[in-house]
């Protein structure tokens, strides 16, 4: 996938549920991961051309393990014109050595945003944005049915009453094996996760198996993704069409 397809898609995603308004002030939260740098590259992108003018600036919540290097995130985000902040936490430590979690994944999660929101918070920016793709969107629809008993996902948009923040996610409209793509396309500094049960958890579990469905079902991925946007999911803001989008503009 080149640059201009990602910026395509990545304004689709924002006019649509109105994500950037003028003025905003949005962070991106950089796990260090292919799908937070190409969200890094897509909002410093937009933010060249699109008519509502934003700041921009790139957050990396450091969980504690060793080993874990930003030199070469902090390189990518002074290339693009971004400021970077590192916040130091002792998640890891809490979960795997305090607590031994043998099932940290949604506590961790809890934890990380909790920091990255906070920080955010502290440096006076009111948006986050996260680098959740397509498939994240439709894997979280097939956990909720499985484990929840919902039909359900996060939201393109959504206000955090508490910390005052919104959450985006700009990169909806993009399917991951374009994101690999872009990575290898862009050589982004990926910073390997150094967690212990990385790709153990039920999310790769759905990723599996809407793989499985997909090669059995040419297509379904896309259809329950279509059923997603259709589903009228409680929390979910309304979708603009394209003629209230050129309207709005």
């Amino acid at each position: 996938m080149k640059l201009q397809q990602l910026l395509s898609f990545t304004r689709k995603a924002v006019d649509e549920y109105q994500m950037i308004e003028t003025g905003d002030k949005i962070a991106v939260g950089i796990s260090g991961g292919k799908d937070s740098l190409t969200l890094l590259y897509a909002l410093s992108g937009l933010r060249r051309f699109y008519p509502k003018p934003f700041e921009l600036t790139a957050v990396t919540v450091d969980l504690g393990y060793e080993k874990f290097h930003t030199e070469k995130i902090d390189a990518l985000c002074r290339e693009l014109g971004v400021p970077y902040h590192v916040i130091k936490t002792d998640i890891a430590h809490i979960l795997f050595e305090e607590r031994k979690e043998s099932n940290p994944c949604s506590l961790c999660a809890k934890m990380r945003k909790g920091a990255l929101n906070e920080a955010v918070k502290k440096l006076g920016y009111n948006k986050v944005a996260y680098a959740h793709h397509k498939d994240d969107i439709v894997e979280t629809m097939i956990l909720s049915l499985i484990f929840e008993g919902r039909f359900h996902s996060f939201s393109p948009k959504s206000y955090l009453d508490r910390m005052g923040l919104t959450v985006i996610r700009p990169m909806m409209f993009v399917n991951e094996a374009d994101v690999i793509g872009f990575q290898r396309k862009y050589d982004l500094p990926v910073e390997k996760s150094r967690c212990p049960v990385d790709g153990l958890t039920k999310r790769q579990y759905a990723k599996e198996l809407i793989h499985q469905l997909e090669l059995d079902h040419p297509g379904a991925k896309q259809r329950m993704f279509t059923a997603i946007l259709n589903g009228r999911i409680d929390g979910w803001p309304v979708r603009l069409t394209r003629e209230e989008v050129k309207s709005s503009s």
